[in-house]
């Protein structure tokens, strides 16, 4: 199994086969808009507007596990990230990233690395790098500023 066995819904609703990233460097973030962290989104975009021609892409995936820090409608959170931080990166829809309702795809990442101390992500902007093949290579901790995993990036997108 890697991340291309998976699909997820666009947050416009198109379901979208993970398979497209085939060959891509894919760093996959479980985002909040409403979070202390949420001024990541920022550096996201700046990495992926810096490696996105080179085979670079980020999947937001918003969650509302984590002190309810989401907007309930998913034209809100588009709306939030084009307005202020103009997002152009792909964003998914809403998804639980823990528990018994987690999203497959963020059963395989948990499963496949683990953070500090437990396997469970703890709290938003918990990052998953995964190289070409779909392969998780890395876990990051919410503080763990995108900027700090570009090195990782580029040394993979030399692979």
């Amino acid at each position: 199994m890697t991340i291309h066995s998976y699909h997820a819904k666009l947050i416009t609703g198109e379901e979208k086969a993970l398979a497209d990233f085939v060959g891509q460097v894919v760093l996959i973030v479980n985002t909040a808009s409403k979070c202390g962290f949420t001024p990541q989104y920022k550096e996201l975009q700046t990495l992926y507007e810096k490696y996105h021609q080179q085979g670079f892409v980020i999947l937001a995936f918003p969650c509302d596990q984590f002190r309810n820090q989401e907007f309930t409608e998913h034209d809100q959170i588009a709306e939030f990230c084009q307005v202020n931080y103009r997002v152009s990166f792909p964003l998914f829809q809403k998804v639980d990233v823990k528990g018994k309702h987690a999203h497959p795809l963020f059963q395989y990442l948990t499963e496949n690395t683990s953070g500090f101390l437990t396997k469970t992500i703890k709290w938003n902007f918990t990052k998953f790098l995964v190289n070409q093949k779909g392969h998780v290579i890395k876990r990051y901790g919410p503080p763990t500023k995108p900027s700090e995993i570009e090195k990782d990036i580029v040394a993979l997108l030399k692979d």
